[in-house]
């Protein structure tokens, strides 16, 4: 692009702010948090094409999601719990999108001013659906944090604490829930690929008594937009599960932004100390309670999900085990990049050859993607720093690693002075895959649906909750006691065990009283 360029200097100016946030965090969370190496999947070179996909895609399908309903409109529904948060979230979606960019400039392909409109774009949908997606915390990320995730409101949290079952290690209801959670996480990252992309936790949130909740995320369970789960998940009645869990001694110092979290003393599942489930996706009125009408029902419901997660998982052995290697990196590709798939789900245009094909121009770099290569072309991008891209100035000190490099490189100011540069990659081209078609069924908290009538049913859904969107933690506390603030509560209180009614007055003493039978 010759003569103006349509990017303001301040729009550079947070961009590459932006970036370099981006740089510190990401480095920090490749070097101390992952192994990313499988001795079944090729999960280097599977990441590598979905960096490619994702920065040859992802700005047209974020755009058009955004004809539809804003980030900042997707980011308050994913807070009330449609869908859960997933990692999108926090680091996914602009993770492998730069990191597709900046293999590209390593490799002479792209210039680091091409593709500028695309990246200030994405940045700008990271930034916007970040910041309402944390708008109870007030960060974009969780390193701003100090790594905490508080996104659910308080009278969601309220719901969770007073629902919840109390259990102790070697009752019924503490041994169905940890199983369930072991089933449902082997599971998940079975289906992910051997990747954490199914799994999330969020919190801490403080409880009486020195006590804390994690909320546990368990997502992409039945058969849904992954067509490896045609039959294999036929019988998983939930898409996604959501496990509130009150522990006590031990305090949870750090829950990143790919959704791991670590404590002090070490988490133990003898610490958990109460239990509760629901499901959640973009046509339910936040999340809806599952086997919660007893302590027993909620029992057998983690025994009954826990068989049914283990047959899935077997047959889901079997499918892959006869999988070529294309198979398996398509796969995985397909699957990081389908990290932020859901955001086109709560719009209502999720479309399966957006988001379940390798596009024509990230395919041309297979033959590069042996397990030698992409290990190796993977050490560089994330870890040793010592690819052209990432040199700086002698006098510089990288964050966390003190030497003169920097992991996402900045959009260069002088396109502001005339340069010339590529605005965008264009739109989604064609694309392919080595895996079998999917079958038209995805379940829903409605049903099994095909995607047109999903898609419809999520475009003429408007939650109750959307009423009180601008209802923040802020207005609430100067106007708790009005009927609108009890009116909010009471929406929110309607399916809860012990607190139906109570409105927005409702303590924290009042809650911790309550019996946890």
């Amino acid at each position: 692009m010759v003569g103006a360029p349509r990017l303001s200097y301040a729009q550079l100016l947070e961009t590459n702010n932006l970036l370099q946030t981006f740089t510190d965090e990401t480095y920090w969370l490749c070097v101390t948090r992952t192994v990313q190496e499988s001795k079944l999947f090729p999960v280097p070179p599977y990441m590598l094409l979905s960096y490619l996909n994702a920065f040859y895609r992802y700005p047209s399908l974020l755009r058009k999601v955004e004809s539809v309903m804003t980030a900042e409109e997707i980011g308050d529904r994913a807070r009330e719990g449609r869908p859960p948060g997933k990692s999108a979230m926090g680091w996914g979606m602009p993770g492998f999108y730069l990191l597709g960019r900046e293999w590209l400039i390593n490799m002479g392909l792209l210039r680091p001013q091409d593709a500028a409109e695309d990246v200030v774009y994405l940045m700008d949908f990271w930034k916007r659906l970040q910041l309402s997606w944390h708008r109870n915390d007030g960060h974009i990320t969780n390193k701003e944090f100090g790594h905490r995730c508080q996104i659910l409101p308080e009278r969601r949290l309220q719901v969770f604490e007073s629902d919840a079952y109390g259990c102790e290690a070697g009752d019924a209801l503490h041994s169905a829930a940890t199983q369930f959670m072991a089933s449902a996480s082997q599971y998940g990252f079975l289906v992910s690929c051997e990747s954490r992309i199914s799994l999330l936790n969020t919190g801490p949130y403080k409880l009486a008594d020195g006590n804390e909740m994690i909320v546990r995320e368990f997502m992409d369970l039945g058969e849904g937009d992954f067509p490896w789960l045609d039959d294999v998940a036929a019988d998983i009645p939930y898409n996604n599960l959501t496990v509130p869990m009150m522990v006590k001694d031990c305090h949870f110092y750090l829950v990143d932004d790919w959704g791991s979290f670590e404590s002090e003393p070490e988490f133990r599942a003898e610490n958990i100390i109460g239990v509760g489930l629901y499901t959640s996706d973009p046509l339910t009125e936040g999340h809806a309670p599952v086997g919660m009408e007893s302590r027993e029902t909620l029992t057998e419901t983690f025994r009954t999900l826990d068989g049914l997660f283990k047959e899935a998982t077997a047959r889901l052995w079997k499918r892959i085990a006869g999988w070529s290697r294309d198979q398996m990196l398509d796969a995985g590709a397909l699957t990081y990049f389908g990290i932020c798939k859901d955001l086109a789900h709560v719009a209502g245009v999720y479309a399966q050859e957006d988001w379940m094909l390798i596009d024509e121009r990230a395919e041309r770099f297979r033959p590069l993607l042996n397990d030698e290569f992409s290990r190796d072309c993977l050490g560089e991008l994330v870890g040793l720093l010592t690819l052209p891209s990432h040199r700086l100035s002698s006098y510089s000190m990288m964050q966390h690693g003190n030497g003169p490099t920097r992991m996402y490189t900045p959009i260069p100011y002088a396109i502001l002075d005339g340069e010339e540069y590529v605005p965008t990659c264009g739109p989604v081209y064609p694309g392919a895959t080595t895996l079998p078609a999917k079958a038209d069924r995805y379940r829903t908290s409605e049903g099994v649906l095909t995607l047109e009538e999903y898609n419809a049913r999520v475009r003429a859904f408007t939650p109750q909750s959307d009423r009180y969107r601008f209802l923040d933690e802020t207005w609430l506390k100067y106007n708790h006691g009005t009927p609108r603030a009890d009116e909010m509560y009471q929406h929110e209180q309607e399916r809860a065990r012990k607190i139906q009614g109570r409105g927005a007055s409702l303590g924290a003493a009042e809650l911790a009283a309550l019996p946890r039978d």
